[in-house]
């Protein structure tokens, strides 16, 4: 292969990696600064009326932040692991139009709604909440296998008190862990399968208390 054509297909992959960079820069910046329609947040509104206009803020922020951990995964699946904000998802989806248009110019493809129930196999559940985990601990700088905080995603339905939420606890062995059926131990989600105690899950990937599942499974 002579020198020319070594030269030229370096510069063609440099180039095609910093389209890839600016493309996927442009589309991070997008999902950061959209502005999501006022009737998601009311239907939120109505279905947990507790809520604060503040707290319904803090709901779409976790969407926000949701939709960019699925564009930082590669379109490899990402688990939701908020009930409250599963919710706010399955209300956006509903506006056709709005929503195809963000995930085209957000993700670069249509973000389908998976439900648990259709998924192939328990193991794509189990890697699709180890995902969330790993890539929602990245982008609040919290280390997943020691972690001293719970980023947004994971603590959300504990903090608004969503009583049909998904609660997870920094270390299991802690008093605020009560092992019911909605209880996760975020500690336990990156282990190895030699981790002792309960796995974490999405709500409802390894059952909850009301015997029924999370529609909660996305890509980009």
């Amino acid at each position: 292969m002579s020198i020319e054509i070594v030269f030229l297909s370096a510069f063609v992959t440099l180039v095609g990696y910093l389209i890839f960079r600016i493309r996927r820069a442009y589309q991070l910046a997008y999902i950061e600064n959209y502005r999501f329609l006022h009737s998601i947040g009311r239907k939120v509104q109505d279905r947990y009326p507790h809520l604060s206009d503040e707290q319904v803020q803090l709901v779409l922020e976790g969407l926000r932040e949701y939709f960019y951990i699925c564009k930082m995964a590669k379109r490899r699946m990402v688990a939701m692991p908020s009930q409250v904000v599963d919710i706010a998802w399955h209300e956006f989806i509903l506006i056709t139009r709005p929503y195809e248009k963000f995930c085209k110019k957000g993700l670069g493809r249509f973000l389908h709604h998976t439900p648990t129930e259709v998924m192939s196999s328990p193991t794509l559940a189990q890697d699709g909440i180890k995902r969330a985990w790993r890539l929602s601990c990245a982008k609040h700088s919290i280390d997943p296998s020691r972690p001293t905080e719970l980023p947004l995603l994971f603590s959300i339905d504990k903090e608004l008190n969503i009583e049909d939420g998904f609660f997870y606890s920094r270390n299991c062995k802690l008093s605020s862990y009560g092992g019911r059926g909605n209880d996760y131990c975020a500690a336990h989600i990156g282990c190895a399968s030699g981790c002792s105690g309960g796995t974490g899950g999405c709500g409802g990937f390894f059952g909850d208390s009301d015997g029924g599942s999370s529609g909660c499974g996305g890509g980009d």
